[in-house]
């Protein structure tokens, strides 16, 4: 069940031995979409961080998380864990992001996130902003000290379409993927169990 403002998330574990490991966002995407069997126990990854980073065999809870369904074009849907980011370039040009956790590697890029509320957060940065600008956002990337900013949009959403002028480089959960010009991308709440 989504969460909801001030409610619990997750119910307790109880015997966890059957649970399917996963070692990163990538492969737990994988399997999830292949239609493995959860409740999921992840190792590493922007997931894992997001949730606490829970140690092997320490796990209490079971929680329902939301996915990320991809289209790249009029490619066939993806399924992502994590995050999806779409640039040519960090430097100039557009950025997106659309973040079911807060954190991209080392960058807390939408520290609004939860990978259990039912949405997703688009951070998107203007083509127009400035090199100088660029340099001190990504300076503040690690703190999520990035935000607010005027060249920096940020929403909640449950459903995103994309359009560029050009092909952009895609990563889904930090795996390059190839370029699109057109992204559609459709929050999957609940749709799977992960151990905490």
């Amino acid at each position: 069940m989504t969460i909801r403002p001030g409610q619990e998330w997750g119910r307790p574990a109880g015997d966890v031995s059957t649970a399917t490991p996963a070692g990163s966002d990538a492969d737990l995407a994988d399997q999830v979409a292949a239609g493995a069997v959860g409740p999921f126990a992840v190792s590493a990854g922007d997931l894992h961080r997001a949730v606490g980073a829970p140690k092997p065999g320490a796990h209490t809870t079971i929680v329902p998380v939301d996915a990320l369904a991809v289209q790249l074009d009029e490619g066939p849907e993806r399924l992502v864990v994590a995050h999806l980011v779409a640039r040519r370039s960090w430097w100039r040009g557009p950025v997106v992001a659309v973040c079911n956790v807060d954190y991209v590697g080392t960058w807390n890029v939408a520290p609004r996130a939860h990978p259990g509320d039912g949405r997703a957060n688009v951070v998107d940065v203007s083509p127009a902003m400035s090199t100088r600008a660029r340099w001190q956002a990504w300076r503040r990337l690690p703190q999520g000290t990035h935000l607010p900013h005027p060249a920096i949009t940020t929403r909640s959403i449950r459903t995103v379409s994309f359009e560029f002028e050009s092909p952009m480089r895609v990563w889904l959960d930090g795996v390059p993927s190839g370029t699109a010009r057109h992204l559609k991308v459709t929050v999957r709440p609940d749709a799977f169990e992960l151990l905490l």
